[in-house]
């Protein structure tokens, strides 16, 4: 039998790793020859685009340095399957795919869209008696999915923000004179990785001051308000705030659209710089993390990492073992020590769903997030990983774009 492994959803710094977990547990059975590598998700299945992985990665170092390498080293995609009474093709596409290359186990590593393709290939595949196990193995550093404690990816990702955070909270206080400085970190309906922030506390710093998620409710007076507050009390004022907060207020909105009419979430910490400026008239500045929060594998979280390749060799036994149409997730059994179990569950439990921060984790006033919090996520950025060097800077594992056209 032979397998393939894809790549699908915006890029973490673990996504790899999982790849790499995924192919070297396969190495460890006789009774699977070809890993194939499936160019730019599932679209690469759809288009009969794959590679002999065996051809590219030869050997542990080059498993150790694909673990150190940010982004999806095969492309990915953001292609939601039809469903099958609209369109069969598709799927017959796929499965002649499987069947050319006598694959028997598809493996996609991706979030909440991506658990949705899980769903209804395996669906078909058993519907219509298809011989090929479908396995889901998550990432996201939103850390929005559902049945799992937490993503692959968003330990890593929140050990960037909150390092960024904390540098920020020193290089903002060295003037004499008031500032504020407002932290835009993304999350379009979950606030996870903005609530994350609040780890820097346990290196005794006081900041975020105020950190504003989705789950909230935002108000633009009370916004202000909050800054006056905190302003009589700490000179150098910081904000984390989530990219999907909402104004409720039109003369700030800005309604700016993409092509297909969604609301284009960059920019809510430049509107309240704005804010700020026009109502008090302070030094202050947006900051907007951007992409940096999912590709900084320079301080990458080894326990992120770790688990990453964990979770993608157990997808391998799953499908070994018989199973199908499954999402492989974390359970957590304790914070202190740190103890994780993994296990699957039916793909329809993370398909299309959203898990949001717990709104009890949130204080009464809506401006900040309690201790448990802090006990949540300090063991998912713990670790720091031997980066392989070159010219004084991480050196990347890479395909031949040649290859990847």
């Amino acid at each position: 039998m032979n397998i393939a492994i894809a790549q699908s959803g915006g890029p973490t710094c673990a996504i790899n790793a999982s790849l790499v977990g995924a192919y070297a547990e396969a190495l460890k059975y006789p009774q699977i020859d070809a890993i194939f590598g499936s160019i730019n998700g599932i679209e690469g299945i759809i288009n009969n685009d794959l590679i002999d992985l065996k051809n590219f990665i030869r050997s542990n170092d080059d498993m150790e340095l694909l673990k150190q390498t940010p982004s999806t080293v095969l492309g990915s995609c953001r292609y939601k399957l039809p469903d099958e009474e609209d369109d069969t093709s598709i799927y017959e596409k796929i499965m002649n795919c499987f069947i050319k290359h006598d694959i028997k186990a598809f493996f996609y590593i991706g979030g909440n869209d991506s658990m949705d393709t899980v769903l209804k290939l395996s669906a078909y595949a058993e519907l219509h008696k298809y011989d090929v196990r479908i396995i889901g193995i998550p990432k996201t550093i939103d850390n929005d999915l559902c049945a799992t404690d937490h993503t692959p990816g968003f330990g890593s990702a929140a050990k960037y923000v909150a390092t960024t955070v904390q540098e920020i909270v020193c290089d903002s206080a060295v003037y004499s004179i008031e500032s504020v400085t407002i932290i835009e970190i993304m999350g379009r309906h979950a606030g996870w990785l903005t609530a994350s922030t609040c780890v820097i506390r346990a290196n005794g710093v006081n900041a975020p001051h105020l950190i504003y998620l989705p789950e909230g409710n935002f108000s633009v007076d009370r916004f202000v308000e909050d800054v006056k507050r905190e302003q009589a009390k700490h000179k150098a004022l910081v904000i984390a705030v989530s990219e999907g907060i909402e104004l409720d207020d039109d003369n700030y909105r800005s309604g700016v659209t993409d092509n297909f009419g969604h609301k284009y979430l960059s920019g809510i910490g430049k509107q309240l710089e704005n804010i700020v400026r026009q109502k008090f008239g302070c030094k202050v500045r947006s900051i907007e993390l951007n992409v940096m929060q999912r590709c900084s594998s320079h301080i990458c979280s080894k326990t992120d990492i770790d688990e990453a390749c964990a979770i993608g060799a157990a997808g391998v036994r799953a499908a070994l073992a018989g199973e199908t149409g499954k999402t492989m997730v974390f359970k957590r059994i304790s914070d202190i020590p740190y103890i994780i179990d993994i296990v699957s569950v039916p793909a329809s439990e993370t398909a299309n769903k959203e898990k949001f921060f717990p709104k009890e984790w949130i204080t009464p006033d809506g401006t900040n997030v309690n201790e448990h919090a802090l006990r949540y996520f300090l063991p998912l950025i713990q670790g720091e990983n031997v980066l392989r060097m070159r010219n004084g800077m991480p050196e990347h594992f890479k395909i031949k774009e040649e290859v990847l056209k």
